[in-house]
């Protein structure tokens, strides 16, 4: 699968925000400030998650509608995949 610059930039900024996290625990930040930003981390992480799962999807039914093939297998492996990230 050909990844978008957009996912690779999303996943740029998360690897910042645990960078920052680390700086955080390292500096002993309050804990409330920790979890802030974690949780804005797996957000993004999720975001990305269905942004990935979206883009495939969209490409399978694109292959499987030129091929004749059905979508109904492309679109439940998607939806297991969403299923599988919580």
């Amino acid at each position: 699968m050909e990844y978008d610059k957009s996912v690779v930039n999303r996943l740029k900024r998360v690897e910042g925000q645990i960078k920052g996290v680390l700086n955080m625990i390292e500096q002993k930040k309050d804990c409330r400030e920790v979890i802030t930003q974690l949780s804005a981390s797996r957000t993004a992480i999720d975001r990305t998650i269905g942004l990935i799962v979206s883009m495939n999807l969209e490409q399978c039914v694109r292959e499987n509608i030129e091929n004749g093939q059905d979508t109904k297998d492309v679109v439940k492996e998607a939806v297991n995949l969403l299923v599988k990230s919580r």
